[in-house]
């Protein structure tokens, strides 16, 4: 077999970048923020934070959560017509209105 070249953050220099006016501390805001099953959330990266990321093909996608475990939630998607669940830390989520 092959020896693969590369982990889940490969190729992703320019989709992980921050705007300039973003860069720096973390928002607690963004760290604390809680969500209910059910809602709507959007999967955006920041890349400040490397715990609870998901795989960068799923990034921009939108899912509803449909649990919580520890400090992470459930994000259940649509991956084609295969239903995925996702973990998720909530630095990375963005509720949909």
């Amino acid at each position: 077999m092959v020896t693969r070249i590369g982990g889940y953050r490969r190729k992703t220099r320019y989709k992980f970048k921050k705007k300039r006016k973003f860069k720096g501390k973390l928002s607690l805001k963004r760290f604390l923020q809680a969500f209910k099953n059910g809602n709507k959330v959007v999967l955006n990266f920041d890349s400040a934070y490397q715990g609870g990321m998901y795989h960068h093909r799923f990034h921009g996608k939108t899912g509803t959560i449909d649990g919580k475990i520890g400090r992470c939630y459930n994000v259940k998607i649509r991956d084609g017509k295969k239903e995925k669940t996702l973990i998720v830390h909530p630095v990375h989520l963005r509720k949909v209105d």
